[in-house]
């Protein structure tokens, strides 16, 4: 069945390669604004062999991962810090679903004002966004929690952090993963955007750039790697997500099909 899905992926973005080509050679679309995917690939090539794409691609991936990492740490923390203190989520609520909304790129002006065009800047975005993905799956988790199990745990006198770790953390955990999973796409979201929109260095602002001086195809390749990364990452976070929660029914059925 696996086998017959790749083959399926493989055919659709054969399709689909063949219809980046084809359009723009049929004069559908404009070549000066839509190049032929061999065009790309000859100028994703191009890229690939400049010391400049490596470093950007560094920037970028350094600011997805830190502001991933203090996110998630963040996020699990204040999620198991307001399930426990009593009131806490009660008194919290209100303030939460303020904040939630409030959309990342709204907070440009403030991060450039704190720390310019530097990495700070990237950060501020990229956790404020992630954070609030994994604090909401987390609070999901936590509901989710057997009453049952719970009591059980009272009444053989286990403390606060014990029922954390014994009771809530694991039926905590597949939601857990899931915020990590979204935070992952949305903090590599918000690192292109702040590169592109703040100017600073990765992926984002060398895309910025190949568009200021026409480097069309320049441009396209850089939208492809960017992609192509998210691609992998969603991948290498999924792997986790299954090793993590081998032992949950929802995967262990997965394997099975």
């Amino acid at each position: 069945m696996r086998g017959g899905n790749a083959v399926l992926g493989a055919a659709g973005l054969a399709a689909f390669l063949a219809l980046g080509e084809a359009v723009p050679r049929l004069g559908l679309v404009g070549e000066e604004h839509f190049p032929p995917a061999g065009r790309i690939a000859g100028a994703l090539a191009r890229e690939v062999s400049d010391g400049g794409f490596w470093s950007a691609l560094g920037d970028t991936l350094t600011g997805w991962a830190l502001g991933l990492a203090i996110a998630v740490a963040a996020g699990i923390a204040v999620g198991v810090v307001l399930a426990v203190v009593p009131y806490l989520r009660e008194a919290t609520a209100s303030t939460i679903e303020f904040l939630r909304p409030v959309p990342s790129v709204a907070l440009i002006p403030l991060a450039v004002l704190l720390y310019g065009t530097g990495l700070g800047s990237v950060l501020v975005l990229v956790v404020y966004a992630s954070f609030w993905q994994v604090l909401v799956q987390v609070l999901y988790g936590v509901q989710d929690v057997d009453p049952v199990a719970e009591e059980t745990a009272r009444s053989y006198g286990l403390g606060g952090w014990a029922r954390v770790r014994y009771v809530l953390w694991p039926t905590a955990l597949p939601y857990v993963m899931t915020g990590v999973r979204l935070a992952a796409s949305v903090a590599l979201i918000l690192s292109i955007t702040a590169e592109l929109v703040i100017g600073a260095p990765g992926l984002g602002s060398r895309i910025a750039v190949a568009q200021a001086s026409q480097a069309v195809p320049e441009m396209y390749a850089l939208v492809v790697v960017t992609g192509l990364l998210g691609l992998l990452i969603n991948v290498g976070v999924r792997s986790v997500e299954r090793r993590a929660l081998a032992w949950h029914q929802s995967v262990r059925g997965e394997v099975m099909v």
